[in-house]
């Protein structure tokens, strides 16, 4: 038997590629484009974008071979200009306006009689009354300046003093005790209403008002003459002090 005739006698599936390329296919339009069809159309993709930024980049480079130009044009002319101008000569100076002419002041003239005056008696500028006038008119209101102001009365500084006198004990005569505070009498200085605050004990305090001239009267002196009464005060103390 022939060799033909034993290969039609077997059973080979001699179709099989087209049978495998017809699969390929169908799996490929269900499942989309292979990772390959992929690459190749990102990589696609990647020079249409790198040709268009080179496009865009020659675009600019135009551009700016232009703005160069132009800016070399002007550079020119502007050197031009500046040859021109150093080589024109400087205009000449104007002189100034005539100024003018100072006069002199007139001078005052004095008519001189003949006779035997001496040569003092004459006044080539003129008297000296105008001076002595205006002297004289500073002189009288700076006098009734100071005699309006002596007779303007002097601000007083006066303060408002609150005193606290203590006795010793309860059986203290209060009445006595007020009377020798009252006694102190000085220039400047005014006595004022009072009263009696219970402090404790049965204990009261006398509370006394005053009023003084700060430059003749002070705290100190009031307590030191309201203390000499040791029978009746034992202290003094100042409650309050306010300026008037």
């Amino acid at each position: 038997m022939s060799g033909l005739q034993c290969l039609a006698t077997e059973t080979i599936w001699f179709d099989k590629h087209r049978y495998d390329e017809a699969e390929k296919r169908f799996y490929e339009g269900v499942n989309g484009p292979s990772t390959k069809q992929q690459q190749s159309s990102s990589h696609a993709a990647g020079d249409q974008e790198l040709i268009s930024r080179m496009k865009s980049l020659e675009l600019e480079n135009q551009t700016l071979h232009k703005v160069v130009e132009e800016m070399r044009a002007a550079l020119q002319k502007l050197e031009t200009r500046v040859a021109v101008l150093e080589k024109t000569p400087a205009p000449a100076a104007v002189p100034c306006a005539k100024a003018a002419p100072v006069q002199a002041a007139p001078v005052k003239q004095v008519k001189v009689e003949n006779g035997d005056d001496d040569d003092d008696d004459i006044d080539l500028f003129g008297s000296d009354d105008d001076d002595e006038e205006a002297e004289r008119l500073k002189q009288e209101r700076l006098d009734a300046y100071a005699a309006k102001k002596a007779k303007k009365p002097a601000l007083i500084a006066k303060s408002s003093i609150l005193l606290d006198v203590k006795p010793w004990d309860d059986e203290t005569d209060m009445a006595k005790l007020e009377e020798c505070v009252r006694s102190v009498q000085m220039d400047g200085l005014l006595w004022g209403a009072s009263k009696l605050v219970p402090v404790g004990y049965g204990i009261k305090k006398l509370q006394i008002n005053c009023v003084v001239e700060d430059d003749k009267v002070g705290t100190d002196i009031l307590e030191e003459e309201i203390t000499k009464f040791e029978d009746f005060v034992q202290s003094v103390d100042v409650a309050a002090f306010n300026k008037i």
